[in-house]
């Protein structure tokens, strides 16, 4: 019985925000061709025996060779494969093209370099409305380090783990007159800055530099050739300006020349930039190891959309000069 007041579309964007991996089911049709589809509907079912289900709409292509074969796989797609869950959800084109496959248990194509992957024997399909639920006994399974791809209210998403305890710096309370906390998103940001830059300091030092000149030989490490006035408005965000005098101190120590009124690096200079960069590297990824590799990814792109949302208008230092 169908409720014509029931509205579908409000349903499916309910249903939506439910967050969800994101995994791609394989399968080999009887005259050996591959097929693979992107879904959602990925769920455990049980751990002994260890059973999974995903379902398959009535009218999708692909129906056919899942219901007749005996074998599907099912690949938990990583973040680096979101362009592989697309290829995957289109139609007309050979989505196995260029793709080097691993050997699994059975004839299913076995996908590389995923979160975990679920190979699987067909042990029952019921009906289930407008789609086909297939659960499947599992013969063997794998996982990786990979952070996972996630599904959220129609687009793609990036998990960061929630620690069961609050994560707090300090336990004590602010006094009431005053309107700062830990929380505060500037608070958050600059101190987060400023312990990662002390770390980078330990170098400068050795290098008898100063931060300014190391924004300097940043900017022209990866943009030579630029005038005074070019390397402030690179620099801008920082809050300060440099002037001839830093230009100076960077010239006498054999980091940059001037060359009809631009400065560029010399081999001095580009060496004692990439130490500075392979010493940013080396701190990152103690962060990394702390956070863990999704976490990470995630901050990465929250702090692009601040910066984006908040960017007066700075130059695009790494777009390609006209």
């Amino acid at each position: 019985m169908t409720n014509n007041n029931f509205d579908s579309k409000a349903f499916r964007t309910a249903l939506g925000t439910f967050t969800t991996g994101v995994t791609i089911i394989t399968a080999t049709a009887q005259d050996g061709t591959p097929v693979g589809i992107t879904a959602n509907s990925f769920n455990s079912v049980s751990l002994d025996p260890p059973l999974v289900l995903w379902s398959l709409a009535k009218n999708a292509n692909s129906l056919p060779v899942f219901t007749e074969s005996k074998f599907w796989n099912v690949h938990v797609l990583s973040v680096e494969q979101e362009a592989l869950s697309g290829r995957f959800a289109s139609r007309g084109e050979d989505k196995f093209a260029g793709l080097e496959l691993d050997e699994g248990l059975t004839t299913a194509p076995l996908l590389p370099n995923c979160t975990a992957r679920f190979q699987c024997r067909t042990a029952f399909m019921h009906d289930g409305g407008d789609h086909i639920i297939f659960i499947g006994e599992v013969l063997g399974f794998d996982q990786s380090a990979h952070p996972p791809l996630v599904f959220q209210s129609g687009q793609y998403a990036l998990a960061a783990l929630k620690p069961r305890e609050e994560v707090r710096l300090t336990r004590s309370e602010p006094p009431p007159e005053c309107s700062y906390t830990e929380d505060l998103l500037g608070y958050l940001l600059g101190r987060a800055h400023f312990q990662l830059v002390n770390r980078l300091q330990v170098l400068l030092n050795e290098q008898g530099l100063d931060q300014p000149q190391f924004f300097i030989l940043s900017v022209l490490c990866i943009r030579d050739g630029l005038t005074l006035d070019d390397i402030n408005e690179y620099i801008a965000y920082t809050g300060s300006a440099v002037d001839l005098a830093d230009m100076e101190l960077l010239i006498k120590g054999g980091h940059v020349v001037i060359e009809q009124g631009r400065y560029r690096l010399t081999a001095d200079g580009r060496e004692a930039s990439l130490h500075q960069i392979a010493q940013a590297k080396a701190v990152e990824q103690d962060v990394v190891e702390a956070l863990g590799l999704g976490d990470a990814m995630a901050l990465k792109l929250l702090l692009k959309r601040v910066i984006g949302s908040t960017d007066p208008g700075l130059p695009d230092l790494w777009s390609v000069p006209a």
